[in-house]
């Protein structure tokens, strides 16, 4: 069935332009020429400039930009985001082919075609199996990291050729270029060093006083002027060449060369990895201004067509730009075909104007370049960053710091590892906390400052309970009942919890044994649909029994009356946790019967909730009703609890003394017969024996010594089935 349904969908992958060209509207026409001219504009020099970054021809630049803008927009999934050369791209593919071959030789060329192709298969096998969502496991801390690294190397390699030191090669590692930059220093150009700086002059001042003019172009059409007028070419000035004025070829690629696809297979991985979070990034910014839904799975299919498409028309590895797209967004682009307009006007004036490429100066472009870099260290987002998290930050930098010590391709991978690794850490611990109602009760919230309620815990658990989080889980779990001893019965908020495996599963049952062996019990609510299913088949919804369950809106309503015992809420509990709380009455301990008063040294000052420890035996219920048959006299049973409890089932011959009367009676010491007599065997009678261990401990402290307690109270009297088998004792 999952093939069935890949193979169903893998048309609609396919035809994507034909759904564009069918929604296609005639008004959209002009404002897509438009914002395609504009884009053009700022392509056309970009992709000259970024080809050389990546020591390739500056034609490569152009073949990929009008290639990748056609396929990326007709394929993808966004309007406007706008595929082709970009920065970070092109200082990978320089990192990873520097040894492979020599710069700029046909064998360099050849492989950075070829891994174009490999890159965009990556891409695409990606988006065809549907595996979009795995871009959002990679932090964008890792994407401002990295391209803030790859700015400053593409502004250190571009320094040899501002100053023309044509002895310094081309190298990856930042200290070793610093080191022979500083070494042929004495070398420099100074023309070369003149051309490179008015033209970063140019730009810089045309985007701070004309942000709208093309700063790039007319920089570098000044500077061809420049030394076009002056014959600079004859004075030391190096210059483009003019370019070859053709389509994009067919290139000639060694695809089935093992050795070297395995040689590229590393680097290639990198730049699939951090290109498409690169370009998701930026196609989901933008639609969160234009309101368009992004499809991250055709948006892989379309990075990856588009890549495949440059490598083989002899262009080479190509990504989202977010310059670009926004240019495109802006200038008022509507739909897709804004950015194949670009890439057609593109190919128009290399057509036309590649002749005036002759008269352009490396030393100009490395200063557009330069510019251009400096704005990839965003510091903005970087200090959001180190503002916002701890964790990010330290993502970040980790990525920043890789970039310029590691080869790059290494780089990108520990700034992946590092997000799985944040986010492995924060899953395996989610938030556990106990809650309580807030002031108007109508939502539980975490509340450390108040008093708990000393029978009943309540837990949210945050997260899923997958084997990496049980451990953590249970740990709070277990940390919370030792802070709460008396609280016997929890009830978990399972409504976060959206995954649970069989690990999780044996952390549940585990929870649900602690709390039985202390005579307490486990109750859920809002438990997810797929998290319910999972425990029906593992088994653990019977053995919580599926009345553990319960309904949020009524669940503390029932433990309260149904679990709970009234006792504890009543003379023992300070606070009013619970809504149903708010109208009991509260007995306040007489002095002498304070439970602080009644504890053995070491023990006074427990937490409320906690059953004063008395030297006082118990009974069991069979053998409570075989003294009650034969025994002459029989033990007087004494039942604390409140009169209507009382009559809802009590043990026959039992005599109703309520534990406030018993306490505040001072059995003893009034004058006249006593409450209770002192010559019987006396038998306390409670719901669960914590009102008898009270009980127990006021009657000690009066002289009363022939007592036993029942054993589990009125609740094991009813498990013995005794309480319906009454009739041989009336």
């Amino acid at each position: 069935m999952p093939m069935q349904g890949w193979l169903r969908s893998l048309p609609v992958f396919l035809t994507r332009p034909a759904r564009i060209v069918r929604h296609y509207r005639r008004e959209d026409v002009r404002p897509d020429l438009i914002a395609g001219l504009t884009v053009a504009v700022v392509l056309l020099p970009q992709a000259i400039a970024y080809a050389l970054i990546a020591e390739l021809p500056p034609q490569t630049g152009l073949y990929a930009a009008i290639v990748a803008s056609i396929v990326g927009a007709l394929w993808g999934s966004s309007f406007h985001l706008h595929t082709g050369p970009t920065n970070a791209a092109s200082l990978l593919v320089l990192s990873t082919l520097i040894g492979v071959a020599s710069p700029g030789s046909p064998e360099w060329i050849a492989a950075a075609g070829l891994m174009a192709v490999m890159v965009g298969a990556a891409r695409l096998a990606m988006g065809l199996a549907r595996m979009g969502v795995l871009a959002n496991f990679v932090s964008m801390s890792v994407v401002v990291g990295f391209t803030a690294g790859a700015g400053i190397l593409i502004i250190v390699n571009q320094l040899r050729h501002l100053f023309r030191l044509d002895e310094v090669p081309s190298l990856p590692e930042l200290h070793v270029t610093l080191v022979e930059i500083a070494r042929h220093i004495s070398q420099l150009h100074g023309l070369s060093l003149a051309m490179g700086l008015g033209t970063m002059a140019v730009i810089v001042g045309l985007r701070r006083s004309r942000p709208s003019w093309p700063g790039a172009l007319i920089g570098m059409t000044l500077a061809s002027t420049v030394v076009a007028v002056l014959d600079l070419d004859r004075q030391g000035v190096q210059v483009m060449g003019e370019l070859p004025r053709s389509l994009p070829p067919l290139a000639s690629l060694p695809l089935f060369d093992i050795t070297l696809i395995g040689r590229l297979s590393t680097g290639a991985l990198a730049i699939a990895v951090i290109g498409l979070v690169e370009a998701i990034s930026i196609a989901r910014s933008i639609a969160a201004q234009s309101g368009q839904h992004v499809d991250s799975n055709q948006e892989f299919v379309g990075q990856g067509l588009a890549n495949v498409a440059a490598g083989f028309f002899s262009g080479y590895t190509c990504s989202g730009s977010f310059t670009r797209s926004a240019l495109l967004y802006t200038t008022g682009g509507r739909t897709p075909l804004a950015s194949v307009f670009s890439g057609i006007w593109t190919l128009l004036a290399a057509l036309l104007f590649a002749p005036l490429a002759g008269y352009l100066p490396r030393a100009a472009l490395a200063g557009m370049l330069i510019v251009m870099s400096y704005t990839m260290i965003d510091r903005v987002e970087i200090g959001r960053i180190l503002r916002a998290s701890i964790g990010d930050s330290l993502i970040m930098i980790a990525t920043f710091v890789a970039t310029l010590l590691l080869p790059l391709e290494f780089a990108v991978l520990v700034g992946v590892i590092a997000s799985f690794a944040r986010y492995i850490i924060q899953t395996s611990m989610p938030g556990v906390y106990s809650v309580l109602p807030d002031d108007e009760f109508r939502h539980f919230v975490h509340r450390p400052e108040k008093l708990p309620c000393p029978q009943l815990g309540v837990i949210a658990i945050q997260g899923s309970l997958y084997f990496g989080a049980t451990h953590h889980v249970e740990e709070a779990i277990r940390a919370n009942f030792e802070r709460n001893p008396g609280q016997r019965f929890l009830l978990l908020k399972m409504n976060l919890v959206t995954h649970c495996d069989v690990s999780g599963i044996h952390m549940l049952e585990s929870v649900v044994r602690l709390y039985r062996q202390h005579g307490g019990d486990v109750f859920m609510v809002r438990v997810r649909g797929p998290v319910r299913t999972k425990m029906r088949l593992t088994g653990f919804e019977e053995m919580l029994g599926t009345d553990h369950i319960l309904p949020e809106d009524s669940a503390i309503g029932h433990l309260f009356y149904k679990v709970l015992d009234p006792a504890v809420c009543i003379y023992e509990c300070p606070a009013r946790a619970w809504l149903e709380c708010q109208n009991l009455p509260k007995y306040p301990y007489p002095e002498a019967a304070h439970p602080s008063t009644l504890l053995p040294s070491g023990v006074a000052g427990q937490a409320l909730g906690v059953s004063p420890a008395v030297d006082v035996p118990e009974i069991s219920p069979a053998d409570l009703r075989r003294r009650l048959l034969h025994d002459h006299p029989s033990p007087l049973v004494v039942d604390v609890r409140e009169p209507r409890e009382f009559k809802q089932g009590h043990i026959p011959q039992a005599q109703l003394v309520p534990l406030p009367k018993l306490l505040t009676a001072a059995p003893g010491d009034r004058e006249g017969s006593p409450l209770l007599p002192r010559d019987r065997d006396i038998v306390l009678v409670c719901r669960t024996g914590r009102r008898s261990m009270r009980a127990a401990a006021t009657l000690q402290l009066h002289g009363y010594r022939r007592l036993r307690i029942l054993g589990g109270g009125i609740l094991a009297w009813e498990a013995a089935g005794l309480l319906e088998a009454l009739d041989d004792l009336r």
